[in-house]
């Protein structure tokens, strides 16, 4: 597969909560930082967009569970848990989307009460590339609203993401879930 005008890579929240040691790190997380790297490379490298979102969640966010949610506190704005990793190396342009943003309204999907859509639109994107942390949660919900709510074509960069797999079949059901949504699963060695 050839990388084209038209194309845009979204990083779903990888952020220093969700790696190992953080406040809700997802096991071998850290693993897809290179792989992204790389992704974010063949990207730039092509003048393509290439957008990261994160969580930016005030401290009393009703996700975390002393608002009667179900994770603990994660990714507050402006705390180290909410930054972009050192060795996630990404190009000097890429576009920052924040969600998740006011205590009573949750967001796992980049999409969701963001401007990403417009934006992608805007640039005249038709297709994108989707990987990110975490594949059951927030990765998911991104590729399944890129293609159900925006009607893009949408990648599911498998190398490139990793699941907390609260039960042990999340990651599969995800992936399928996925794929029944119309997403194609692909790795780097997919792309020229």
């Amino acid at each position: 597969m050839k990388l084209e005008k038209g194309d845009a890579l979204i990083i779903v929240d990888v952020q220093n909560d969700f790696l190992p040691g953080g406040a809700l790190g997802v096991t071998d997380g850290n693993e897809i930082i290179p792989v992204l790297n790389e992704y974010a490379c063949k990207f730039a490298g092509e003048f393509l967009p290439v957008f990261i979102t994160r969580d930016w969640h005030p401290e009393n966010h009703c996700s975390f569970k002393e608002q009667g949610g179900i994770w603990p506190p994660h990714c507050i704005a402006n705390t180290k848990g909410a930054e972009f990793p050192e060795d996630l190396k990404l190009p000097a342009n890429t576009h920052t989307i924040s969600k998740a943003i006011y205590s009573d309204n949750d967001a796992y999907s980049g999409f969701g009460g963001t401007n990403l859509g417009s934006r992608l639109r805007d640039m005249g994107i038709k297709r994108v590339f989707i990987g990110g942390l975490a594949t059951d949660y927030c990765v998911k919900a991104t590729v399944q609203d890129a293609i159900v709510s925006w009607g893009f074509e949408a990648f599911y960069l498998k190398d490139a993401s990793r699941a907390v797999n609260v039960k042990p079949n999340d990651e599969k059901e995800a992936e399928e879930a996925m794929k029944k949504s119309g997403a194609k699963v692909i790795s780097l060695a997919d792309i020229v």
